[in-house]
């Protein structure tokens, strides 16, 4: 049965996984970026958020693998940790090669326009950079609402689950006490009949006492009446 503590993680992991996604498409921004600088920068600031909520999470997570009661389940987390940061430092690697790779061509095409002069090229570049940045921006606000909506469908699930969990557990104490309350009904009947078959062994030894008193008076009385000499 999960605890909370388990759908905390699995919330966190999922999180992690999330600005994964993000900052990966980020990073693709950067590598098709046409230019100008300006876009450029902007980019780049937000896979530094992305960066900065990344790293607070995988340490939330790194937390939680400390604060886990079993061996087995810390070791686990802890491994799931490690392997989100190698991940994360992966992401930084592509990131600065996506940005030397953006700077180069947008350097390139600079210069290119300088050697045409062509201002009608020039204008006509600028427009389809453009158009090129709002569909990028299009996409991207796309897929981030497409990973708003999992993360929330998945929230909704955890959030059941702990209603469920809960409400198994209030069930299986009531079973425990009713169990309970059944264990000492029997054990107080057990000690009824053990008192009562000894009080019936008790009253039948009486019974028979008595029965031999009075037979040896009987026996006694017609002695004296019947043999008195003897």
């Amino acid at each position: 049965m999960a605890s909370s503590a388990d759908v905390h993680v699995r919330i966190c992991g999922q999180e992690i996984i999330k600005y994964d996604l993000e900052i990966k498409a980020l990073i693709q921004d950067i590598r098709d970026c046409p230019g100008p600088q300006s876009t450029l920068a902007e980019l780049n600031s937000q896979v530094k958020e992305k960066f900065g909520q990344l790293r607070l999470r995988i340490q939330d997570l790194e937390q939680m693998a400390r604060e886990q009661d079993r061996e087995t389940d810390r070791i686990a987390i802890q491994a799931e940790t490690e392997s989100q940061r190698k991940q994360m430092m992966s992401n930084q690697t592509a990131w600065r090669k996506s940005n030397l790779a953006c700077k180069l061509s947008i350097d390139h095409v600079e210069k290119d326009e300088l050697l045409r002069g062509g201002e009608y090229l020039s204008t006509r570049q600028r427009k389809a950079t453009k158009e090129s940045l709002v569909e990028t921006s299009s996409s991207i606000t796309e897929s981030l609402m497409s990973i708003s909506r999992i993360m929330s469908e998945n929230v909704k699930q955890s959030e059941d689950t702990i209603g469920t969990l809960a409400t198994s557990s209030r069930t299986v104490l009531e079973t425990n006490e009713e169990f309970k309350s059944m264990t000492g009904t029997i054990h107080l009947g057990r000690k009824l009949i053990l008192k009562y078959n000894r009080r019936e062994l008790t009253d039948k030894l009486l019974i028979f006492l008595a029965l031999a008193l009075f037979l040896a008076t009987v026996l006694y009385i017609l002695k004296k009446r019947l043999f008195p000499f003897i």
